[in-house]
Formats: structure tokens, C-alpha cells, sequence
């Protein structure tokens, strides 16, 4: 098991980067931290470095004292393939109405992370960062309805992000892992 975060590891290189020249982005209006807590599927993403050829991916966050432990699980390579585990803490920043985040992978660097939608129901929401470098489209459950993931491509579009690095995210299902790759293959090519 991995002591790190796949979001945190990826906060620690880019800390270094400079801001882009874009304005922040749109960020959600008010986050219920509360409700927000919980299994988050990651449906789609423009993955760090870490996260690439993951599948099964599943970011869980929960309240401790004064953080949000997170735990990120996955499969390596394959829908059976070896479990993976990174873990950070995140604290929710003054401003944003619980929207802003800073995630820690390594004290006492606090990567950017930032909610940028939540759906009124908290099924599904867009974690993006200012650089517009890294993107993690997540659902309550496995999978998202298409229209519901084509909007959210689009929310994102408009928001700056080059989608063509997005890759959809495997999840377990009764086929097999190829079979499961196939078919996000297909799905984000019929989205894009």
C-alpha cells in the first residue's frame, strides 16, 4: 500500500508550476461538507501520472479531526489487477464555501484542489484544479448516464480543459477487464 494519494503526489510536482494565465476556475457554490463525504467512483479523468492505468478507481473521503481523511483505491493495470492504496489529508480552505481544498500528500505542502460541481442530489461531481492540468469527473455509483457525462464534458470544455488526455475509468463489472477497457474505450470516443 501506497502512502500517498495519487491527487497529493500530483499536487506536490505541479506546486512548483507556475499559476496559468486563465482565471480560477468556476467553482460550486456551497459544499455540504457532510453530505460530500462518502465513496466517490471516478467515472472519468485527466490522470497524474499515478492514476494512469488505473481501474476500479474509487476516492473516499471522511471527517476526522480537523481534515477530510481521503483514501484513494485502485487496480493496477487491469480490473484484477493488484490492489493500490494512496491516502492524504484534506483541509477545506476559508474561501469557497467549502469549494477549495488544499491536499496534502507530504507536510506541509497543501496541493490545489477544487470543487467546481456538485449535483443538487451530491451523485456526481467535477474536482478540478486552477492550472486546468489534472481533472477527476467522479458519481456516486459506477457509471453515469451519457447525456449526464456529456454535460459534464461540457461544463469542462467551458472551462478551459483540454479533454483529448481524458480517459474513462474502468469500473468492475461482470465482464472481463478487457472487455470492460473496450467499452470505456468506445464510450469516451462517442462523447468526445
Amino acid at each position: 500500500m501506497h502512502r500517498f494519494s495519487a491527487l497529493a503526489i500530483a499536487g506536490l510536482l505541479l506546486g512548483a508550476c507556475q499559476m496559468s494565465p486563465q482565471p480560477p476556475v468556476t467553482l460550486a457554490k456551497t459544499i455540504d461538507i457532510p453530505r460530500f463525504m462518502g465513496d466517490w467512483y471516478v467515472i472519468a479523468t485527466i490522470p497524474t501520472p499515478f492514476e494512469k492505468g488505473a481501474f476500479n478507481a474509487l476516492e473516499r473521503y471522511r471527517l476526522a479531526d480537523g481534515y477530510i481523511d481521503t483514501t484513494f483505491t485502485y487496480n493496477k493495470g487491469a480490473s484484477d489487477g493488484p490492489e493500490k492504496a494512496m491516502h492524504a489529508k484534506g483541509f477545506v480552505r476559508e474561501e469557497g464555501n467549502g469549494a477549495v481544498w488544499g491536499m496534502q500528500f507530504i507536510w506541509p505542502i497543501r496541493a490545489d484542489y477544487r470543487v467546481m460541481y456538485v449535483a443538487d442530489d451530491y451523485s456526481a461531481t467535477v474536482i478540478g484544479r486552477n492550472q486546468r492540468d489534472y481533472l477527476w469527473i467522479m458519481a456516486r455509483t459506477p457509471t453515469l448516464p451519457d447525456a449526464q457525462l456529456e454535460s459534464l464534458l461540457a461544463f469542462c470544455r467551458q472551462e478551459g480543459y483540454d479533454l483529448s488526455d481524458l480517459r474513462m475509468v474502468p469500473q468492475r463489472e461482470p465482464a472481463s477487464a478487457s472487455a470492460s477497457k473496450a467499452s470505456a474505450d468506445t464510450r469516451l470516443t462517442r462523447l468526445q
